[in-house]
């Protein structure tokens, strides 16, 4: 029982979220295909629940459209050493939505955009130490001026939060 208790717990907490639109009034106006094409720096870490950094990274960006798609050339450099490139295609689904595809996310991500805020989340196949885990990404990002982006996200699995990503981006002009 105490089981059934704990995980309707966990659905409650992950289901309640501000909505994108409490922030439609919110300047600067975040145009999600004018900041993410050319050339952004990003600079982000990883903290596990307990608030322990445990990576950090950099992050180059490219970004070009290709008819009504955004494509985001990301190559990230984290503090261990390794690095990483995912390519995201991001298409507009009408009234401030985009869908998004990754060759490491499961499925279609959502986005939702409104004044100076997006709100995106999808599923991640994370490596590690040899195993690949399936984890939830609940992305935040605020438009703070017309160069930089601020990203809060919170990783989850089975509801159930293992840690923050935060992010700064600064588009290059």
């Amino acid at each position: 029982m105490t089981k059934i208790w704990l995980l309707a717990l966990c659905v409650l907490m992950s289901a309640c979220s501000v909505d994108v639109q409490r922030y439609r009034q919110e300047k600067p106006t975040l145009d999600l295909r004018e900041y993410f094409t050319g050339k952004l720096d990003g600079w982000g870490m990883f903290q596990k629940r307990s608030g322990e950094v445990v990576k950090r990274f950099h992050v180059l960006i490219e970004g070009h459209s290709e008819g009504d798609n955004l494509i985001m050339h990301e190559a990230f450099t984290y503090s261990d050493g390794t690095q990483q490139t995912r390519i995201w295609t991001l298409r507009p689904d009408g009234n401030g939505r985009w869908l998004g595809t990754a060759g490491d996310v499961v499925g279609d991500s959502l986005g939702e955009v409104a004044g100076n805020a997006l709100h995106w989340r999808y599923v991640l196949n994370l490596p590690v130490d040899g195993t690949t885990y399936q984890v939830h990404f609940d992305d935040w990002m605020y438009l703070l001026d017309p160069d930089t982006l601020a990203n809060r996200s919170a990783m989850t699995k089975f509801g159930v939060e293992l840690g923050q990503v935060t992010l700064f981006f600064r588009k290059e002009r």
